[in-house]
Parts: structure tokens; C-alpha cells; sequence
């Protein structure tokens, strides 16, 4: 029981200092504790999750229950979400009960992480390590976004993303863009557009066909 405690008071303190890291507003720490709804929803989850791996009935869902009314967050107590977590802002996030969230993921508000059905067994995603969704972006269904995944804000994502990639869109498309980057920040300004991409390539195609038909003309 001991060792238990402490493992989740340490993750409480990384939980706390991980929103220094990455919330430029962040005050002092009295701040932090008491005005941050994401590390509020974060840390009754990971209360409830303990009791729910306890197998202890109905007082993780009770638990979750009121903190979605207090925070606006909803995470199932099954989930399992590794270390390093923030929800910034927080106000309608949701996740699913199957979910599973690597360490150092960043999910901003109304991110929902949730199912495409009713199906039983994994049907809710898999984010890897240090992944960004952006504010309103929904991950659906039973699919996989690989370690330091960024996930433009609004987009609607139901596929596999590979690692180190951007998605954006709806549905959310892929942009072939590999960006090694683990420094923890999603410029919003600075994703490629697919669609815009997609006619860039299509005039340029109309260009070089106009081309060869002067050619042919000339010819």
C-alpha cells in the first residue's frame, strides 16, 4: 500500500510540473493546484483507476461521475494513460474506456478519444508517446497514432497514423511530412493544408499538360 502511494504521488508531481513545461501561462503553484480543471480530472482519475484495478464497484464511476460535473472532463476509470499527462483547458474532453495514452501526451478541450460503435472489447484509440491533439479533434474507433503524432485542431481522425506525422482534416488525412521534432508544441499556423496541397499538385499537372499539347500543337 505504501509503495502504491508513492508511486501515485510522484505522478501527481509530474503531473504538476509537466503544466510548467508546457502551459506558457502557468503561474505559481498554488495557482496550478487550484486552477487547473485538466490536472483536477487527472488526478480523480487516477484515484478512480487505482480502485477500478482493485476491482472495488461502482465508486470509480462515481468518482468520474462527479468529475465530469465539477470539471467538464469525462475519462472512463479504465482508461489507462501513462505519465506526464495534460489536459489543457480541459472543458469537454472525453475519454473512452478502452482507451490506452502513452507518456508526455498533450490533448487541448473538447478532444473526445472515443468509439465509432458498440462494439465490446478495444475499441477506443491508442495515442503513443508525446502526442498533441489539438482543441475539438475527435480520435474514433479501435486505431493507433504513433509516438509524437500531431493532430491539427477539428480534425476528425479513424485511421492508423504513422509515427512523427501530422493529420489534419476531416476525415483526417495524413500529411507526408515527417516532423522529428519532441519538443512538446503543435503550431497551428505552420500545418500543411492537404487539400490545398492536393490542388497545388493538380494545376501543376494541368500546367505541364498544357505544355505538351502546345507542343503537339507546334510539332
Amino acid at each position: 500500500m505504501f509503495k502504491v502511494l508513492k508511486r501515485g504521488i510522484t505522478k501527481v508531481k509530474e503531473d504538476i510540473k509537466v503544466i510548467y513545461d508546457k502551459d506558457p501561462a502557468a503561474g505559481n503553484l498554488l495557482e496550478v493546484i487550484l486552477c487547473y480543471p485538466g490536472l483536477h480530472a487527472l488526478i480523480a482519475y487516477r484515484l478512480a483507476h487505482r480502485l477500478y484495478k482493485w476491482h472495488i464497484p461502482l465508486i470509480p464511476r462515481v468518482i468520474s461521475y462527479l468529475t465530469r460535473i465539477i470539471t467538464g472532463i469525462e475519462i472512463h476509470p479504465a482508461a489507462k494513460i501513462g505519465r506526464r499527462f495534460f489536459i489543457d483547458h480541459g472543458e469537454g474532453v472525453v475519454i473512452g474506456a478502452t482507451t490506452v495514452i502513452g507518456d508526455d501526451v498533450l490533448i487541448y478541450q473538447q478532444v473526445t478519444l472515443g468509439g465509432t460503435g458498440k462494439e465490446h472489447g478495444k475499441r477506443h484509440p491508442t495515442l503513443g508517446h508525446g502526442v498533441i491533439v489539438g482543441a475539438g479533434a475527435k480520435v474514433l474507433g479501435n486505431i493507433t497514432l504513433g509516438d509524437y503524432v500531431r493532430v491539427g485542431a477539428g480534425s476528425v481522425v479513424v485511421e492508423d497514423v504513422p509515427e512523427y506525422s501530422t493529420v489534419v482534416g476531416v476525415p483526417g488525412r495524413v500529411v507526408h511530412r515527417k516532423i522529428k521534432d519532441k519538443n512538446g508544441v503543435l503550431m497551428h499556423n505552420r500545418i500543411p493544408d492537404p487539400v490545398k496541397c492536393e490542388l497545388n499538385r493538380l494545376k501543376y499537372e494541368v500546367q505541364d499538360l498544357r505544355e505538351e499539347m502546345e507542343k503537339i500543337k507546334q510539332g
